[in-house]
Parts: structure tokens; C-alpha cells; sequence
């Protein structure tokens, strides 16, 4: 006996369904992957530049369809408990790293069992954004040259406050030492409290990012003496490059990237590219991130690789110069 009519539209249906549903899942730049949530790594705390990028990238993805996202914070040891979790971590694009200029300085600083340009790929570059030296409103210093002369005239009494072996460290020390002026460092665990530390004077000043201070500067609580941009910032037409205060060809920003573990899949980190690529694409993303004094990067594979190796060398030969010691 035939079967019925309908039990072959039911397999037809199933069959196609099927083939639908193949198609989605395989079709470039679909996510392939199991359905359990990427862990996304951000060795900072709550609520910094690296957090709130890592959030609006990830709500980007989301409304992309994209693989599903979970921001986990693991703060310390200036960012190596994080990054290193990563880097050991299985290599299966299921556990991301979001940071920045740290991972091309702390390998010169510090003594580690393991290399985080070897064991890590960057995946892409997400954004950029400037540096900028700050004193808090009442301070008398005007512009870079004032800062610079004081500590000429009295060798060790200024201060500036940073984290060691960070990059607010190693930005200070790039101005500080051409300069040939000593200056005396204060140490702290993070950017808020090095911004709060300028803000109540327990500093004299500071290189943080744009986006730690832009509130205050608004509110006339700080004040900018330069930018670490190559070009002056849209949002402080009037204050100067380092550059163009008389500091040579000077540029310094903070550049945050997605990485993966070295040997993650080749295929599942093009995939990851593509959808990264795509939230960056996004006008919505874009006006989030210049909200926060940020701009949007979106170059992946090499090219991000390459800008991360640059970094690197250059900082290694900034730290060798000036002879800045590992701890």
C-alpha cells in the first residue's frame, strides 16, 4: 500500500527545513559553532574604556545575530591574570581577549613563562583612542612647556601619578625622559584613581585616556595641556599635539584588539573577524564608540597583527633606551 499524500509533504517540509537550515548555518560569515556563549576576556575592571567597548561591540554582534557573548572582568597584575587566562585557555574561538597597548609592553617589563604575542592572534583591531597629559583646573600649569620647566627648575618635586609598567607609566616616561627632567611617580592601581588623584591635587599630573576624563575636562575640573594624537581631537580643538608643543614627532594612542588563542581554527577566527568587522561597520556602533571618545578600527587578520608588532618594537625600544628596568 502507498503511503499517504501528506507523508510525503511532511518529508518534503522536513527536507527542506533541512536544507534551510544547512544553508544558514554554512552560509559565509554564519556562526557555525556550538551554541554556548563566547567568553569575552577583559583584563580590566568594570565600567573602563576596554569594558565598555567590550559591551558595545558584543551588543553589536547581537543585533547582527551573531554568536552570543558573555564579558567576564579579570583585572590585575596589570592585565596578565586575564590575558594569561586566555592564552592557555582551549583554542577553540570560544574564549576571546579585548585588550590594548598593554600586551606590546608588559612582555618588556615583566618576567614570564610565556610569550603573549606568541600564544595569542589578533583577530581585529576594534578602536582607537587619543591620550591626553591632564592637571586638575586649579593647577598652574598652562601647556606642556610650563610642566617641563617647573621640573627642570626643581629636579623630583612634581609628581605624576600612574600605574607601573602600564602604559600611563610608559607614556609619562616618553615625554620625562627627552626631556631630561626628573619627576617623582606615584603609584596607582588603574586609571579612575589616577584621574580622582589629579582631580584632588595628590598629583601634578597625568597621561590617561581620552575617555577616563572627557566628563571632568567638560566641566571645567580638569584641564588638557596636550594630546598624545598625531592630529589635535575633535572635541579639544584647543588643545596641542605633543608635537606641536615642541616635543618632536610624537604620537601615542590607545589601540584596543580582539584576540584569540594562537592556535584557535583558522576558519573559526575568519568567522570572528567577519562578524567583528560588521558591528564596526555600524552607524550605531560607530556613534556609541564617539560617545566615549573612541574610533572605530575594523582592520583584521594581518593588518591588526602587523599595527600589534609594531607597538611592540616600539615600545621594546623606547623601555631599552631609556633603560627602564623589568620588575
Amino acid at each position: 500500500m502507498k503511503p499517504p499524500r501528506r507523508v510525503f509533504l511532511r518529508l518534503a517540509f522536513r527536507a527542506l527545513a533541512f536544507g534551510i537550515l544547512c544553508a544558514t548555518l554554512f552560509a559565509p560569515g554564519a556562526w557555525s559553532q556550538s551554541a554556548n556563549a563566547i567568553k569575552v576576556v577583559v583584563p580590566y575592571p568594570p565600567a573602563g574604556g576596554a569594558d565598555v567597548l567590550a559591551r558595545i561591540v558584543a551588543d553589536a554582534i547581537g543585533t547582527l545575530h551573531g554568536p552570543p557573548m558573555v564579558i567576564l572582568n579579570r583585572p590585575g597584575a596589570g592585565t596578565m591574570i586575564g590575558t594569561e587566562d586566555v592564552a592557555r585557555a582551549k583554542p577553540d574561538g570560544n574564549t576571546l581577549l579585548i585588550s590594548n597597548n598593554a600586551l606590546a609592553i608588559f612582555p618588556h617589563l615583566r618576567k614570564l613563562d610565556y610569550d603573549p604575542l606568541a600564544s595569542l592572534q589578533p583577530i581585529c583591531g576594534l578602536a582607537t583612542t587619543p591620550t591626553i597629559m591632564i592637571v586638575n583646573s586649579p593647577s598652574p600649569y598652562r601647556s606642556l612647556s610650563d610642566l617641563i620647566s617647573a621640573a627642570r627648575a626643581r629636579p623630583g618635586t612634581l609628581t605624576f601619578g600612574a600605574t607601573p609598567g602600564a602604559k600611563s607609566n610608559i607614556d609619562f616616561e616618553m615625554i620625562r625622559y627627552p626631556a631630561a627632567v626628573q619627576m617623582t611617580l606615584v603609584p596607582f592601581n588603574g586609571t579612575p584613581p589616577i584621574v580622582n588623584a589629579v582631580l584632588g591635587g595628590q598629583v601634578d599630573a597625568a597621561f590617561v585616556d581620552l575617555p577616563a576624563a572627557a566628563g571632568l575636562l567638560q566641566a571645567g575640573k580638569l584641564r588638557a595641556l596636550v594630546t598624545g594624537s598625531r592630529e589635535r581631537v575633535k572635541s579639544l580643538p584647543e588643545v596641542p599635539t605633543v608635537s606641536e608643543s615642541g616635543f618632536g614627532d610624537f604620537e601615542m594612542e590607545v589601540w584596543y584588539g580582539v584576540l584569540a588563542p594562537v592556535q584557535a581554527p583558522a576558519a573559526t577566527v575568519s568567522q570572528l573577524a567577519d562578524w567583528f568587522a560588521k558591528a564596526l561597520r555600524l552607524p550605531e556602533t560607530r556613534s556609541r564608540l564617539a560617545v566615549q571618545g573612541m574610533n572605530a578600527d575594523g582592520v583584521c587578520g594581518a593588518g591588526a597583527a602587523a599595527h600589534l608588532h609594531k607597538l611592540n618594537d616600539d615600545y621594546g625600544r623606547f623601555i631599552r633606551d631609556a633603560g627602564i628596568k623589568p620588575e
